[in-house]
């Protein structure tokens, strides 16, 4: 049975057979796109009876840049139509050997009736690979993305509005991409999402952003004059979105996955206009799960202002592009979160690959922090001026939502799962994503 599909800003509801999908979009003209073996716990996904008919749950979340972008628009769709291809069958088989319940999937081309997400499921998650159990996501959201949507502005002051097939394009866009929802991201998840109260963040303008870091000209006297006034008038914050997608795991018990994917801090020059963006897209959700005071200047696509309820449980995930202690973010980017009073960020997923890769690739994480807590794998080569390996990805949940076990997929090199991760060969690539999924096991207690 096919499942209906909604082009509105709302999800509908998803029928009962074991592939249907909820799909929403939010409206695409506000949005200008046009008309139209490593061992492994097992996911806990469980559940225990405290003699009052109600529950607590153990549940898996994750977040995985898994890389399945392509460099044109329904690429990604060919690719996923059959169940050949390598790569998506590599992210495939990582998620279900790690089996979150809930995942975000970063860098995953957007197409506004789901066609990838769906294809993605059906062919590659739903079909056991390499022996690993097949995973069943009933449920999934997709929305547009900022990125290769065309600003009309010369944003990246070269003296050029970009024309589509140029790199002028992709870098005066509202997020970088060659096309429009290029690089975009997508959930699923094995419970009910809340598509009603799902929120989306694409249009926030930056400069609505009280004390913002809008980037400044350094060849000019006056403040924050990188964008002309007519450019901040309509340039986006997010770069891609960010989306508050509230999960049903049980009746009365719901939890917000606050999802995003910052810009990274560089490809640029002085001025660091992606520095400043990736900090503050990383601010937009300590400000949404702030005071009501410090939340209050936010709207959504729907034109509804205000923060997260301030008695909401949530989940913070998404490649934020910042490493606490290393590479080029803004000092105290990261912090933002990891630092925040509702935020539970004491217990930092790590892996033995991670550990194993610094070493065996030296250059630049020579003297690099934390090598454990690496979840990308990042150019290394000094006479590039590569960042190293990183600490990108994060899984952070709100106090009081237990941690029971957490890691980063990374598998050492004489493990047979290495396949999976592998190093960077010149031209293929990585065999599946120069990032790593990260997961977390919370409990979520019925009290709470």
């Amino acid at each position: 049975m096919s499942p209906r599909r909604s082009y509105g800003h709302k999800m509908t509801t998803p029928s009962s057979a074991r592939r249907a999908a909820a799909v929403a979009t939010a409206a695409l003209a506000c949005l200008a796109l046009g008309p139209t073996a490593a061992t492994l716990p097992p996911a806990s996904a469980g559940s225990a009876d405290q003699g009052d008919g109600k529950v607590d749950k153990d549940v898996r979340f994750a977040t995985f840049n898994a890389s399945l972008n392509r460099l044109a628009a329904g690429q990604l769709v060919t690719d996923l139509s059959t169940p050949t291809n390598q790569q998506a069958r590599n992210v495939a088989e990582i998620i279900q050997r790690t089996a979150p319940d809930v995942l975000l999937v970063n860098e995953f081309d957007f197409y506004a009736d789901g066609q990838a997400a769906e294809l993605f499921r059906d062919n590659y998650l739903a079909v056991s690979q390499h022996g690993a159990p097949a995973a069943d996501y009933p449920y999934y959201y997709v929305a547009p993305s900022n990125t290769g949507v065309p600003s009309g502005f010369d944003l990246d002051n070269n003296g050029l509005v970009g024309v589509p097939g140029t790199r002028d394009y992709g870098n005066d866009a509202y997020g970088f991409g060659d096309f429009p929802g290029q690089y975009g991201m997508v959930v699923y998840s094995k419970y009910p999402i809340v598509t009603d109260d799902v929120r989306t963040f694409a249009n926030f303008l930056w400069k609505d952003m009280p004390g913002n870091k809008l980037p400044d000209d350094p060849a000019t006297d006056a403040p924050a004059d990188w964008y002309s006034l007519a450019e901040q008038a309509v340039f986006r914050l997010s770069s891609k979105s960010h989306w508050d997608v509230p999960i049903r795991l049980a009746k009365n018990k719901t939890v917000h996955f606050l999802v995003s994917h910052p810009t990274p801090p560089v490809f640029d020059f002085a001025e660091d206009r992606n520095g400043t963006r990736n900090f503050d897209e990383i601010r937009f959700w300590a400000d949404y799960i702030g005071t009501k005071q410090r939340s209050a200047y936010i709207y959504d696509d729907a034109g509804v202002y205000g923060g997260l309820h301030r008695g909401a449980k949530f989940v913070i995930a998404g490649d934020q592009n910042s490493d606490p202690v290393d590479g080029d973010s803004i000092d105290g980017a990261i912090q933002q979160l990891l630092d925040h009073p509702r935020v539970d960020s004491r217990v930092t997923p790590e892996s033995a690959g991670a550990v194993e890769a610094d070493g065996l690739q030296g250059g630049a994480n020579v003297g690099q922090l934390n090598p454990e807590h690496d979840t990308a794998d990042f150019d290394d080569a000094l006479s590039r001026k590569g960042p190293g390996n990183l600490r990108v990805d994060y899984v952070l949940p709100r106090k009081g939502m237990k941690v029971l076990d957490s890691a980063v997929f990374w598998p050492v090199q004489a493990d047979p799962l290495f396949r999976l991760t592998g190093v960077f060969v010149f031209p293929q690539g990585f065999p599946t994503s120069d990032h790593r999924l990260v997961w977390i096991d919370v409990k979520l207690n019925h009290r709470h």
